[in-house]
């Protein structure tokens, strides 16, 4: 099932998209879904972020070849870090660049969107608590994250979390292309199947440390590539079988 969030003339609805439709979900789209009957052509909304999570998870140094090209070791346990749900924004909002930062650079990756509360998840039973994937965008102030101890300031301003612009339930994460471009030419270029560490054992080791709910991410690192963003730039994430997030560069 491919799922969204949108915005309609009447208000914001969960939807399941198929084609060039959208049909509303009742309440929400955990579980089994049922339909309010209501639907709209795609042309007719606005794709928000697919979710509002309670929580972002980043994980860092997830492919050996970008902690590579910061100079830093591959952790032998992941390497996590939070994201604000107030850096949310879907497909086509600005990333807004703070002047506070003199490099902004993305980082382009597959998200997982958990589907029901659980902790202590062991890594045979994790795909039985992930609702589906998206794409994401860990929008990060690289010249904060080496000056501070801590990730929060260069990852959490606003925008800096761009998702979208679908949830797809049934997917394969395991060997999938990861692309991003900046004004059309590929920066990054990556699989899946080289993460350090898996999804599996992601969700293990988060669950071990906090419970998940429904609607929580996972970021599951970014290949090598990750560079500076400027305003009036535009980039796009292509991760395959999900589609292209894209968003436009502004100054804040």
């Amino acid at each position: 099932m491919r799922i969204a969030r949108i915005a309609h003339p009447q208000g914001v609805a969960f939807v399941q998209v198929q084609g060039d439709e959208a049909a509303e979900i009742a309440e929400h789209p955990f579980g089994t879904p049922t339909f309010t009957g209501r639907k709209w052509p795609l042309a007719d909304v606005r794709l928000l972020a697919p979710i509002l999570p309670t929580k972002i998870i980043g994980v860092g140094r997830n492919y050996a070849d970008h902690a590579a090209e910061l100079g830093n070791e591959v952790p032998a346990e992941p390497l996590i870090f939070f994201k604000p749900n107030t850096s949310v924004v879907g497909p086509n909002v600005e990333i807004k660049l703070p002047a506070v930062s003199e490099r902004v650079d993305f980082e382009g990756e597959l998200a997982v969107i958990i589907g029901q509360p659980c902790r202590d998840v062991p890594a045979a039973r994790a795909k039985s608590v992930i609702m589906g994937y998206t794409i994401a965008n860990d929008v990060t102030a690289r010249d904060l994250q080496k000056k501070d101890v801590q990730f929060m300031r260069a990852k959490g301003f606003d925008t800096f979390c761009p998702m979208g612009p679908f949830i797809e339930t049934e997917f394969d994460p395991s060997d999938v292309r990861v692309v991003t471009e900046v004004d059309g030419e590929v920066k990054q270029d990556g699989r899946t199947s080289l993460m350090v560490h898996d999804i599996p054992s992601l969700i293990e080791y988060v669950s071990a440390i906090m419970t998940l709910l429904p609607g929580d991410v996972i970021l599951t690192g970014t290949p090598a590539g990750v560079g500076p963003l400027t305003a009036g730039q535009t980039v796009s994430v292509t991760v395959d079988g999900l589609g292209t997030l894209t968003n436009p560069v502004a100054n804040r």
